[in-house]
Order: C-alpha cells, then structure tokens, then sequence
C-alpha cells in the first residue's frame, strides 16, 4: 500500500477508536507501544480526573482560555500550520484544555494537525522540531494508533541518537546541523524537555526522565548566571551582551522544570539538583517583576528598556502555579502569579467580532546583543503566545 494510504487506514481507524465507547484493540495500530515497549491501553480524559477536578473547569479563567482557543481554531486551520515549535506549543495548550473540558472540537483540531503531517511527512531534525510531539503523544494515549507512537519514537531516537550534543554532553539546538558547532539555547529546555517528560509519565520508564535531569543540569551549569538567571545561549557565534537575561527564554525553564519535577513527584521520587537550580532561578524572577503591571520585561533587571511582554509572564505564571500547585513553592509566590494574571488579562483585547485576542506578543528572536532583542516588533495572535496564554489559564485556574 502507498505510504499517504496506508497513513490514510491507519488514521481513519484511529478516529473511530477515539470515538468508540471502550477503545478499539481490535483496530489497525491499537495496543502497539508508545515509546516503552509496554501495551497501550486507550485512555481519555473525563470530568472526573484529578487533572480537571482542581483546575475548575467552570471557572472564569477556563471560559477565557476556551473563548480564546475557539477564536485561533476559527482562524487558523489546522492543516494550514507548519511542523514547529510555536504550533507546537499551541497543540500542547489545546491538549490541556481538552483534558479540562473534553471539549471534543480541541482533539479534533490537534488531531487534524497531526494527521495532516502523518501524511505529507515531517522532520525532527532541531530542538524545535520536537513540540509537536506533545500532541501525537496525547492521541496515542486516546487510541493507541501506531503513527501517533512512531512520532514520539521519532523525536526519543532523535534525542538519544542523532542530534549533535557539546562537549558536556548537552543537546544541540540545531540538532544534526553540521553549519555550526554545537551550541546551547535555553528554549530547548522547553522544546525537547515536555516531550521528554511526558513520555517518561506515560511509559514509566526512568530513561527520558533521566535525560531530561541531566540535561537540564547541563545546561544550567553553562547558563544560569549569578543572579539565578539563565544566558540565551552557550558557545553560540554571534556575540551576546553580557548580564542580558532574555524573559521568555527563562520562562520556558520555569514551565518546564516544574512540570518535571511534578512527574518525579508522582513517582515518590526527588531531584534535589534540578529543584536547586529552579529554587534560585525563581528567586531572581520574582524579584524581576514589574510590580504595577505584573509583567516582567522582555530583558530581565533591564526595567524600562525595552517593553513588557505577555508571552514569558504567562509562562512564568505556568511554571509558578506548577510549583505551587505541587508543593515546590510555597504561598509565598501566589501574589506574583496573580498579578502575573492580571497582566496577561490586560493583554487581551477584542477583535471586530468581539473574541478574545492576545497582543503584546515578542516575535521569534534569536540570540544577540541587547539592541537585537530590542529591535524584535510585538506582535499579536502569535502561535507561542496564544499557547502560552491558555496553558497559563488553565495551570491558574482552581488554585
């Protein structure tokens, strides 16, 4: 069978096992292993998971992010989105919402947005390539399809075998890339660090974990500068300013050593060193705040030099409600992320039709000097940002 029809078999099973009361083991890619060699049962999420329980899906914040994620899936189709790092973290967004609501339109959009791919093909070839997996990651545990596994299996061996690493042994992010020697930035944290993570919680296996912890303490021990910040980059080409700590690089490392961390903890498991390095991290977040806005600057401890910006306050607000919520931090951090929230509301304006859209976005940037992370435009309804807004609604609500 050609490769688009037997991907077109596969999936169309997949989509009846994702609607049949049950699951599907009879179906073509049901039970196959999701990165773990174990049998996959389907599992969906219902109302009366703990996940949804305690993030109130009946409040304020939940009916935002919804208002929000409908207007990006009126305006947006799925199939139109490329196979990358911003459109991943939207997915994952979506993928948490569902969990929330089992608003079936959500799964429907990631779904689409999978498939689409599965057929036309995609490549895991850089640290922002492996986002997307998050979502495929999602469907194989609702169907238990075989090509939803095969692209987290994709992005492990690209992890484990194929991208270039430092001398240290840190991943590369431009991953097999022979251009340039091998170079740390902090957004791969967040970029291969989720998929890590979650296929460790699905799997039970302790490898990607362990990957995850020791890249993390890496790439902090070449990073994190004295005030508890991380730099954007190691041994990267382009010169970069000394003392310039860019906002959303940081917040990708607080949302996701957090939700590490989380997973550990579900083990009855610690990692003290990757709790150390976050613990002196937030310390210099929240004193980076802006106090009257309640968002951080796009250059931390550079106040009034460049702009505020919605995307890292939201991510911070993620990973902040991640600690709280599992016991990492204490009260004490709550006022941050409620002004944190009330800053990223001030961001959220009106269209024409009168839905919700998220502004003061920072467009993609680059590592450099501080005049090149001024010259980045804001932007608004950016992927990344519409993404970060809706995790942060949903890891708030219910605290």
């Amino acid at each position: 069978m050609p490769r688009t029809s037997r991907f077109r078999a596969l999936l169309v099973a997949a989509a009846a096992c994702a609607a049949a009361a049950g699951g599907c083991a009879g179906d073509p890619g049901a039970g196959q292993p999701a990165s773990s060699g174990v049998a996959c049962t389907p599992t969906s999420p219902s109302a009366e998971d703990a996940f949804a329980r305690e993030r109130a899906p009946d409040s304020e914040s939940i009916t935002l992010a919804r208002a929000i994620a409908d207007r990006w899936i009126a305006e947006h189709p799925a199939e139109s989105l490329s196979w990358d790092w911003g459109e991943g973290t939207v997915m994952l967004s979506l993928v948490e919402l569902y969990r929330v609501t089992q608003h079936a339109p959500y799964r429907d959009y990631y779904r689409r947005y999978i498939d689409r791919h599965l057929e036309y093909g995609y490549e895991i070839t850089t640290s922002d390539r492996c986002p997307p997996a998050m979502a495929a990651l999602a469907l194989h545990e609702e169907t238990c399809a075989a090509p939803y596994a095969k692209v987290v299996d994709d992005v492990l061996r690209y992890l484990y075998e194929e991208a270039r690493r430092t001398e240290q042994g840190g991943i590369n992010h431009l991953g097999v890339s022979p251009l340039f020697e091998p170079t740390l930035w902090v957004d791969s944290l967040f970029m291969f660090g989720n998929v890590l993570v979650r296929a460790g919680e699905r799997s039970g296996e302790a490898r990607p974990l362990d990957e995850f912890s020791n890249q993390f303490q890496i790439f902090a021990s070449l990073l994190q500068d004295e005030p508890g910040l991380f730099l954007h980059a190691y041994d990267w080409a382009a010169p970069q300013d000394p003392g310039v700590y860019w906002a959303r690089g940081n917040a990708w490392v607080t949302a996701a050593g957090y939700e590490y961390l989380r997973v550990r903890a579900a083990r009855g498991e610690r990692d003290g060193a990757v709790a150390g390095v976050l613990e002196r991290q937030v310390a210099a977040v929240l004193g980076a705040q802006d106090q009257d806005s309640g968002l951080w600057w796009t250059i931390m401890k550079r106040p009034g030099e460049i702009y505020l910006e919605t995307s890292a306050t939201a991510l911070f607000a993620v990973g902040l409600a991640r600690g709280l919520r599992h016991g990492f931090l204490d009260a004490s951090v709550r006022p941050a992320i409620d002004r944190a929230m009330a800053g990223v509301r001030s961001r959220i304006e009106e269209d024409a039709a009168g839905r919700p859209v998220v502004t003061g976005i920072s467009g993609p940037t680059t590592v450099g000097k501080l005049e090149d992370y001024a010259a980045v435009e804001l932007r608004d309804d950016l992927s990344y940002g519409v993404g970060a807004v809706i995790l942060a609604l949903v890891e708030t609500s219910g605290l």
